[in-house]
This record gives structure tokens, sequence and C-alpha cells, in this order.
């Protein structure tokens, strides 16, 4: 599976890692990198469902969840 949040949709990035020495010319010797998205496995107590659900979200997700709770959110990414 790929690294992807199902609520947020965020994936890995790919940017340039520039040294502060040739930042203004053009030639980049440090090549490409790719920034991964911060996922983390949490166990999320659902209340309407009375039970647990394991899922791998984002940390910007468990902000979505806490805010709107966990059984709209989690069913609208189609997790339950």
């Amino acid at each position: 599976m790929a690294k992807q949040c199902p609520i947020t949709h965020k994936t890995s990035q790919v940017g340039g890692s520039y040294s502060n020495r040739i930042r203004a010319t053009q030639f980049n010797p440090t090549g490409k990198r790719r920034r991964q998205v911060n996922l983390i496995t949490q166990r999320i107590y659902v209340p309407e469902l009375a039970k647990h659900i394991k899922v791998t979200v984002s940390t910007k997700a468990l902000k979505t969840i806490n805010k709107n709770g966990a059984y709209k959110t989690l069913k609208k990414a189609g997790l339950v």
C-alpha cells in the first residue's frame, strides 16, 4: 500500500536539497530527496459502533478526527 493518508489524501513530495554555499547558483550537486508524509498507526474508538478501529493516518487527520468526530470523518473517508 502506498504511503498516503486515507482521510486527507496526503502523499510524499519530491523536493530539492540545496546546501547554503550554492543556494544562489544553478548547479545543485545534492540532488533531490523525497519528503515522506507523517503517518502514524492509531487505535480510534468509535462510540456509534462501540468498538475500536485501527487506522494509519497523518497527524493532520487526527486533528480533523478530534474536531469533526470519529464516525463522521471515517465514514466520509470510507473506512467504516
